[in-house]
This record gives C-alpha cells, sequence and structure tokens, in this order.
C-alpha cells in the first residue's frame, strides 16, 4: 500500500469512529511511523509502506478509533513550540493552556530588571514550567506535582530541553514551606466531578486526579487562592488557569484573600480561560 493510499484508507476508518480531527490523526500517526515530517507524506506519495509500517501504521489507527489520544499513541504533544514527551501519567498539554504562558512572560518583561521567581503547581508534563523557563532564562524555576510518575516525566522534558528547573514532588504547596515566589501559575483540575464530558474524547485516558476537582470543580482553585498569599513576595502574582464559566468564582475568591488588578485573559476560542491577581 502506498501512503497516499493509506493515508485515504485510515481517513474513512477515523471518520466512521467520528473522530474529530480525521486527517491530522492519520498525518500524525504515519508521521510518527515513518519518522519523517507531514510535508514527506505528500511530496512521496507513491511511496510504498512495508509490512512492518503497514502493520504498526494500522494497528495505531485502530487504537485512535477506540479513542486513545494520538499523543499517549506517539509519546510527544507539540506545546509553545517545543515538543513534549506525554504518557498516561500526564495531562495533555492543550493549545488554550499557552495563554497561561503568555501572561506570566508578559508579566516577567514588564519588569526586567527584576529576577522574577516562579513556581509552577501541578505541573504533570511540565509543559507550561519548561515554557516559561526557556522564554525567560534568567528567572528561577520551581515545579511541584503530587505524582511521582507525572514528576519523571516532567524531568525527562526539562532535561531534553535543556533547562535548569527545581522539581519537588508533594501537595500544592507541601513541598515549598518557608518559600516565597514572584509568581505562582497553575493549571489545576478544575472539572465537576459529575461533569458528562469526562466520558468523552481524549479526557476518558487521562488521569482522573488532573481533572476533577469537587462538585463544582473548584475545589483545589481555592485551596490554591487561599494558601497562595503565604508564598507570594509582596506585590507577587498568581494566574490560575480554569473552566470557560468558572471566571465570576475564581475572580471573587482572589477579592475574599485581597488580591488586586484581578483580570481575566481569553482563549484562542474567545472563552475565559485564565484569572490573574497581585498580592
Amino acid at each position: 500500500m502506498r501512503i497516499d493510499e493509506a493515508l485515504t484508507t485510515a481517513k474513512q476508518q477515523l471518520k466512521a469512529a467520528s473522530s474529530d480531527s480525521v486527517a491530522l490523526d492519520a498525518e500524525l500517526l504515519l508521521s510518527f511511523v515513518l519518522q519523517k515530517n507531514r510535508t514527506y507524506l505528500y511530496t512521496w506519495p507513491e511511496k510504498p509502506l512495508s509490512q512492518a509500517e503497514h502493520t504498526q501504521y494500522f494497528d495505531l489507527i485502530s487504537c485512535r478509533e477506540q479513542g486513545h489520544p494520538v499523543a499517549h499513541l506517539i509519546g510527544n504533544r507539540e506545546f509553545w513550540g517545543m515538543n513534549f514527551r506525554v504518557t498516561p501519567d500526564t495531562l495533555i498539554p492543550r493549545p488554550d493552556t499557552e495563554i497561561l504562558v503568555e501572561t506570566a512572560l508578559a508579566i516577567m518583561a514588564s519588569n526586567n530588571n527584576q529576577a522574577w521567581s516562579f513556581l509552577d503547581l501541578g505541573t504533570g508534563s511540565g509543559a507550561i514550567a519548561c515554557a516559561i523557563k526557556a522564554s525567560h532564562p534568567a528567572c528561577e524555576a520551581t515545579a511541584v506535582d503530587f505524582q511521582a510518575n507525572a514528576l519523571a516525566v516532567a524531568q525527562q522534558n526539562a532535561k531534553q530541553h535543556h533547562l535548569m528547573i527545581h522539581f519537588k514532588q508533594g501537595s500544592w504547596f507541601d513541598p515549598v514551606k518557608g518559600q516565597s515566589f514572584d509568581l505562582i501559575v497553575s493549571n489545576p483540575p478544575y472539572i465537576e466531578e459529575q461533569d458528562p464530558h469526562l466520558n468523552e474524547g481524549d479526557v476518558r485516558f487521562e488521569p482522573l486526579t488532573a481533572l476533577t476537582s469537587g462538585k463544582d470543580g473548584l475545589d483545589d482553585i481555592r485551596f490554591i487562592i487561599e494558601h497562595a498569599p503565604t508564598y507570594l513576595n509582596p506585590k507577587g502574582w498568581l494566574l490560575i488557569e480554569h473552566g470557560y464559566n468558572q471566571h465570576e468564582a475564581v475572580q471573587q475568591l482572589l477579592k475574599v484573600q485581597g488580591f488586586k488588578a484581578i483580570e481575566t485573559r481569553l482563549d484562542y476560542g474567545q472563552n475565559p480561560r485564565v484569572t490573574l491577581g497581585q498580592r
């Protein structure tokens, strides 16, 4: 079977399975099997697949049909123009989370004379911490995660990108007691425990503890906002990613804790996604 024939067949299979990114999925998986970029697939459409390549490719297509995320099947995901290793132990980095990175970097850029330090709570794959550190190399980076397996993935990603980040295992602020930071960022769990979307799409294969947070999805966000002032330097900033319908609740929680300059940033779909406040 030729490359173009394999792509056509794969797209038909995925379309029947109601994948919402049929062409991209088929291309990414074949690129992974052939160890070539996607441009290659259309430059050499007549190149035949070996039997081993054919078998591997359609095994992966079958897994994708069943709903397994492409990022898990190929073991990586691009975020902030960087490639990150991901596993079923970590949340798959989403494009909208880049707004959290953009906002953090904009705050840092507002005072280039400051030796910025930041803490990434619930780092998962380490994508947020790595993206900030890579874009602002002079800053002091610390990242925390409760799951040892996730932290191991984050450490591998930092090493791959030659980034010096202090990784610590533990629940939220526990590993950094006695420390304070200029900036705290977090993409914590924020989905309601009974949300029907948990039974759909890629999230079915991601760690539930990285997704859900109590009846209203705000348990972890409440905890972070309540305790953050203890770990923020004077005039330090807290940035939190949240659900599209949670910005008003998050703003109110920040007000109650005495934060100032509270505002919410929109994601690429123009939904409220990141809310920030200054101690």
